[in-house]
């Protein structure tokens, strides 16, 4: 997909430069690369980058295996750092303020969902990176040593949150707690179950429980049972794969998380709700679903899909997990070894996360 060609007055605004990890072709490859930013706007927060997590979407994008990448693309939705400079109208933002950006960098601000603060699902959504933002120019990334970003799109980070174990909750925690805040499965004493223990499954589990819910951790795994009931809190574990076990779990979930971005049956796990119960998909299968119908309506039941969340639940998600002291499960890395980050990924080799140390070790590429 070639990019929209930028016009000339937005050129002339991109006259920064920042330091960036970019992939050039399908290989996925990240390279450094010198890439500009505009100048800090009126309503704009210029931010240095000090951390940036890894999520799969990332690995997906320079790969593009969703057949959208406008390369170079600097992949990185999941930013941390400190404001340096905001434009004459910024209110709520100054330098020196701890802070983040997540998925989405513009929005239209003026329709139905931007008004109700869903900016997730304005028709004019502009993501992080890889996405044609409204002067014509490309997004790029948080794998760079700066960004310039719209006032609206920026979250603040409380000051007991560690900004290298809160920057995937900028995707991964909003992920989850959006759907579990928006179908209810945020209610002390129901019991929900988190399919698949990943980057956004650990995270569940640890809002579930700070919800007061009762949580059974559900993998293909029988090695990560320890894990997630004595490490991560779960209170019960079911291995998929177990006919017995699935069976003794029927019915008793009044929901549950769906994450798994591989291509599994769903009607097993649907089998789990109780009646009226709610499986709420937040991975991404690249084949299409097959589920009888007759799962869904004996039991009245619910398959929904839920996108991130806006940018007030956002910040909301951020206080509730300070409050609570929920935090991604990390593993910092420096910028050099991004590749190899990349390819262990890919082999789900990594509990949970992978952060990129971009303040101390992204270097410029001139």
């Amino acid at each position: 997909m070639a990019p929209t060609v930028a016009s000339e007055a937005a050129k002339q605004q991109h006259t920064g430069k920042a330091a960036a990890l970019a992939a050039r072709d399908a290989s996925g490859h990240l390279a450094p690369l010198t890439i500009t930013r505009r100048s800090t706007g009126d309503d704009d927060v210029a931010i240095k980058i000090l951390y940036c997590g890894i999520c799969h979407s990332d690995l997906h994008s320079i790969k593009n295996e969703w057949n959208n990448a406008m390369y170079p693309v600097v992949p990185g939705h999941e930013i941390a750092g400190v404001v340096t400079e905001v434009g004459r109208n910024v209110t709520r933002f100054k330098p020196g303020d701890r802070v983040g950006v997540g998925c989405m960098v513009n929005s239209c601000k003026s329709c139905a969902s931007c008004d109700e603060g869903f900016e997730n699902h304005c028709p004019g959504m502009i993501f992080t990176y890889n996405s044609v933002d409204h002067d014509g120019t490309v997004t790029y990334g948080g794998y760079s040593s700066n960004v310039v970003v719209h006032e609206r799109f920026v979250v603040r980070f409380p000051d007991a949150m560690p900004l290298d174990q809160g920057a995937p909750l900028l995707c991964a925690g909003i992920t989850v707690y959006s759907p579990m805040k928006r179908h209810g499965l945020n209610v002390p004493g129901k019991h929900i179950g988190v399919l698949g223990l990943g980057g956004l499954g650990h995270v569940a589990v640890k809002f579930a429980k700070a919800f007061g819910m009762k949580v059974t951790v559900i993998s293909s795994s029988p090695a990560k049972r320890q894990e997630a009931l004595e490490r991560l809190g779960a209170d019960e574990f079911i291995v998929s794969k177990d006919e017995d076990e699935m069976k003794a779990a029927a019915a008793t979930m009044d929901g549950i998380i769906n994450t798994v971005s591989a291509n599994i049956p769903v009607a097993p796990y649907i089998g789990l709700l109780k009646p009226y119960g709610k499986m709420i998909m937040i991975g991404l299968p690249d084949k299409t679903l097959e589920i009888p119908p007759f799962n869904l309506i004996m039991g009245s039941k619910t398959l929904a899909g839920s996108c991130i969340g806006g940018m007030r639940d956002t910040q909301e998600m951020l206080e509730v997990a300070a409050k609570h002291g929920v935090t991604a499960d990390i593993e910092v890395v420096d910028a050099d070894y991004v590749n190899t980050a990349m390819e262990r990924l890919a082999k789900a080799d990594v509990r949970y996360r992978f952060v990129i140390d971009i303040g101390n070790t992204l270097k410029s590429s001139e």
